[in-house]
Formats: structure tokens, C-alpha cells, sequence
């Protein structure tokens, strides 16, 4: 099991800091231990140059703080969805185009409250929006900050997940979210 480190810091110029990621994935492994039953072995962080998803379905959330805006993504693709919806909802998923979306937009929803609560008892009191859904093969996600993108590919057994996340910072609170 890989062991999580609570960060120190919060604050590292104009960059996405690395708390916010190890917060994200502390929240992710949570889900997929307790809720899944399932070990999850996260890649390595790397920009990301494009908007196209990397699976079927999307959820996007908006995040913000006093001086960071952002969002983080996760995308499913259909193996993966199949493996995790009898574990979540214990029934397999019948309607792949209402009921897939529904669970990614819920698995979003967990990873930022787990992340804003991590967060929180490091001095970053987050606001959450609303997951936008994204569906269909090659779709694109639009982050709502000018930031770089990071993603971080996550492996399930065979299958694969995608974390992707999007944060800028300000000397000022006069950041807004789209």
C-alpha cells in the first residue's frame, strides 16, 4: 500500500502546488479502498498538451480558495466504469449514457470533498461547483483556469483512470471561476 505524507506547505509561487495533488490522491485511494475494495497505483504526474479525454466519460469540478481557482477532472473509460459500478451501486450499469455518467459525476464529487477536507487542515478552505458531465469518445476538457494542465494516469487492475487537475494561484483574491 502506498503510504500517504501530510504536506507542509501550500504555497509555491505562481505553480500548482504539490499538496493539492497529494490531497487528490489521498481522497482517491480512500474511494477506491473503502468503496471499491480496490488498490489503485497512481503514474506519474505529467502536463498535459491537449484537451481530448482520455476515456468516455468526464466529470469536471471547480474549485476555489482565497488566492487558488481551479478544477479536477476524472475520466472513465468503459472497462473501467464496468469493473467499479457493481462494487459502487451493486448492480452492473444498463444504461451506460444515464447511469455512467451519474457515477463518474459522484466519484468526483467524493475526491474533492475528501481533497477540500485534507486541504482544509492545511489552511485552504475550498468552495466546490457542481460537476459538469462530458460523454462520448474523444470529447474535451475544457478546465476553467488558464493554468497548465497536470494529469495523472491511475491504474485499477487492467484498467485504467484519469486524474486530471488545474490550479493557478494569486497574490490577490481576484480570481473567478468560468
Amino acid at each position: 500500500m502506498t503510504q500517504y505524507v501530510e504536506p507542509e506547505s501550500m504555497y509555491d509561487g505562481d505553480h500548482m502546488d504539490v499538496v493539492i495533488i497529494n490531497a487528490l490522491l489521498h481522497s482517491l485511494y480512500n474511494i477506491f479502498q473503502t468503496m471499491v475494495g480496490e488498490e489503485i497505483e497512481p503514474g506519474m504526474p505529467e502536463p498535459k498538451h491537449d484537451k481530448t479525454a482520455r476515456g468516455e466519460v468526464t466529470a469536471l469540478i471547480g474549485m476555489k480558495a482565497k488566492n487558488t481557482n481551479g478544477s479536477v477532472s476524472l475520466t472513465l473509460n468503459r472497462a473501467t466504469i464496468d469493473e467499479i459500478a457493481p462494487k459502487l451501486m451493486g448492480e452492473e450499469i444498463n444504461n451506460f449514457d444515464k447511469d455512467a455518467p451519474d457515477l463518474v459525476g459522484e466519484l468526483v464529487n467524493m475526491l474533492a470533498g475528501g481533497a477540500k477536507r485534507v486541504l482544509a487542515k492545511n489552511g485552504l478552505d475550498f468552495d466546490m461547483q457542481t460537476p459538469k458531465m462530458m460523454v462520448g469518445v474523444g470529447h474535451e476538457i475544457e478546465h476553467y483556469c488558464p493554468g497548465q494542465t497536470v494529469i495523472i494516469p491511475v491504474c485499477l487492475n487492467q484498467t485504467e483512470l484519469f486524474l486530471e487537475l488545474n490550479f493557478v494561484w494569486s497574490k490577490d483574491d481576484d480570481l473567478a471561476l468560468s
